[in-house]
């Protein structure tokens, strides 16, 4: 068994109805504050291994919390939106690709990006890398979809679930695989 800390970052400087996925996106002025319950949290917890997302908003959250030499993991960034990165979903709507996406977003990639099963393949690989390794006590800063798609892992509830349980900023979610 493997005990999993999913941590997702702190609230993001980025207007209300914008896709921002994967990209690298600034954190809200309020970081030091969340960020500081999140280490709180976190209570001096010790770890055999911590990953990181390569985006800045996990990686700066990572080393608020006393782990400034965090793995960075591709594996568990956000999912792609590809083409729709920085619009808003009002214009989205009215791509004529976005139906499809609409209809099926577990299945149906974004245009120049990927689907929630793909995130949900990506991340299933990340986890069953850490199944096979040595570490027993696992720490992640990382995304509301990568939790997810961690806790669909984990069983917990059906992919198709998945956006109905995106934590908040600043979460702390244990795991157990």
């Amino acid at each position: 068994m493997i005990e999993i800390y999913l941590i997702r970052h702190t609230s993001v400087d980025v207007p209300a109805g914008y896709v921002y996925g994967q990209t690298d996106v600034p954190l809200k002025a309020s970081f030091e504050e969340e960020a500081a319950k999140v280490k709180e949290g976190l209570d001096g917890s010790r770890f055999d291994k911590v990953f990181t997302s390569p985006l800045s908003r996990c990686m700066r959250l990572a080393s608020f919390c006393g782990y400034p030499e965090a793995e960075r993991e591709e594996r568990i960034k956000e999912i792609n939106f590809g083409e729709w990165e920085m619009l808003p979903w009002d214009s989205i709507s009215s791509d004529p690709r976005s139906k499809a996406w609409f209809q099926d977003w577990i299945h149906v990639s974004t245009p120049g990006g990927e689907s929630l099963q793909e995130q949900f393949e990506r991340v299933s690989d990340f986890l069953d890398g850490l199944r096979t390794g040595e570490a027993r006590k696992v720490c992640l800063f990382t995304h509301g979809g990568v939790l997810t798609c961690a806790r669909v892992y984990a069983g917990e509830y059906p992919l198709r679930e998945a956006f109905r349980h995106v934590p908040p900023y600043g979460s702390i979610i244990r795991i157990e695989i």
